[in-house]
């Protein structure tokens, strides 16, 4: 049944006493229940299920698509993304063949603090929602702006910055400039979303991406305690982005790296954290905990390198899984041809199912296992801010 018919059979009364709103949110079901609709948009949107394939739809149908478990890019902004270089002329990074920096590494790990992550993503689990059009999804990230500025501040080095985007919710990006502008980009995604009514209904986005936004907000903050990366030794700049309207069909990230492609930015590699704390559906078939290395539409070199880092800075070992074209932001990062790598809780059919619902919250979430994404985060943007790239 799409989403306007389950609207219509429901009274205002009844969505009333089912969920607990807001008042400016209760007239909006008034307004349903009166035969309005304030869900259904007079725009439309363009996007790509596949490579070459696209198709326009409303904000309704983007909705009904991700119910359905279809992930696509909206390309109506930013239809020239990866146009600017031809297949063949996007050069492929040598990433190093191993770890190389334990000694400096592991008393790192050690400051990681999941006690941490817990309050924080307890507070950015608090906003009713992160809808990326919504006053909600501004106020959420105004806050982790702030958090973001304040790990800075403290630590003495670094800035951050808002990218802007014309929806409300805009993007953020912490920069830790090394010696050259050769760069390694850090990212998760704010936004969260309650497919059944967007615009009305809660969306705590604990694990969807609440989890991967304070992992590596915290493996942030470890970084900075290395006086190299503090003083700007490093051989390459680091970038922590924040990425906007992940769930909109990847939107601020396609914003920001359309930007980095035109203006020639050198990224050599860009690692996605999206949902890093469910561990429940592995445990109970019987599977040991894991990482999980999504294997398609990723960089394989980076890939790779990426499974010498859990074996060396993680206490679990990985496992190889797929996910899908246009998954997450990492995929915004390749089209525009970078190399990208995206790494998840567990074996993909094994995440978490209580995604974009009332239910995804901080209670169902497992802080040993965000910390061995935070371990891993770390681990890599330090391995990779010193590698010496061609």
């Amino acid at each position: 049944m799409k989403v306007t018919s389950a609207i219509t059979a429901l009274t205002a009364a009844s969505l009333s006493q089912a969920f607990t709103l807001p008042s400016t949110l209760r007239s909006a079901v008034n307004q349903v229940a009166s035969g309005q609709n304030p869900l259904v948009q007079a725009e439309r949107f363009l996007i790509e299920l596949e490579p070459g394939s696209t198709q326009w739809v409303t904000e309704e149908d983007k909705w009904e698509l991700r119910s359905q478990g279809k992930n696509f890019f909206d390309i109506t902004g930013t239809p020239e993304l990866g146009q600017t270089l031809a297949a063949s002329d996007k050069a492929t990074v040598k990433y190093p063949s191993k770890t190389a920096y334990n000694d400096t590494i592991s008393p790192l790990l050690k400051n990681l603090d999941k006690k941490l992550m817990k309050k924080h993503l307890e507070k950015f689990t608090s906003f009713h929602t992160r809808y990326y059009r919504s006053d909600y999804g501004k106020q959420s990230s105004q806050w982790l702006f702030d958090q973001v500025n304040e790990t800075l501040t403290e630590a003495g080095a670094g800035v951050v910055q808002f990218f802007e985007h014309p929806w409300g919710q805009n993007s953020i990006i912490a920069t830790l400039p090394g010696k050259s502008e050769k760069t390694i980009v850090i990212g998760a995604h704010q936004d969260s979303i309650n497919l059944f009514l967007p615009s009305i209904l809660a969306a705590p986005g604990a694990d969807d991406d609440g989890s991967g936004t304070v992992t590596i907000l915290e493996a942030l903050r470890v970084l900075l305690q290395d006086k190299d990366i503090l003083h700007g030794k490093a051989e390459n700049t680091v970038e922590f982005h924040w990425y906007s309207a992940e769930e909109g069909g990847l939107l601020g990230s396609q914003a920001i790296f359309s930007s980095y492609e035109k203006t020639g930015r050198d990224i050599k590699a860009m690692l996605q954290q999206d949902m890093t704390g469910y561990t429940h559906a592995t445990l109970a078939a019987g599977e040991p905990e894991s990482v999980g290395v999504i294997t398609d539409f990723v960089d394989p070199g980076l890939t790779i390198f990426i499974k010498e880092v859990v074996s060396t800075y993680c206490s679990i070992p990985y496992i190889e899984t797929k996910c899908g074209y246009a998954c997450s932001d990492h995929a915004s990062a390749s089209k525009a041809g970078y190399p990208s790598a995206f790494v998840i809780e567990s074996d993909f059919k094994y995440s978490d199912k209580k995604i974009h619902t009332t239910e995804d919250k901080v209670e169902f979430l497992d802080f040993g296992h965000m910390l061995q994404h935070a371990r891993l985060t770390l681990g890599l943007a330090y391995e990779l801010a010193f590698a010496k790239f061609d």
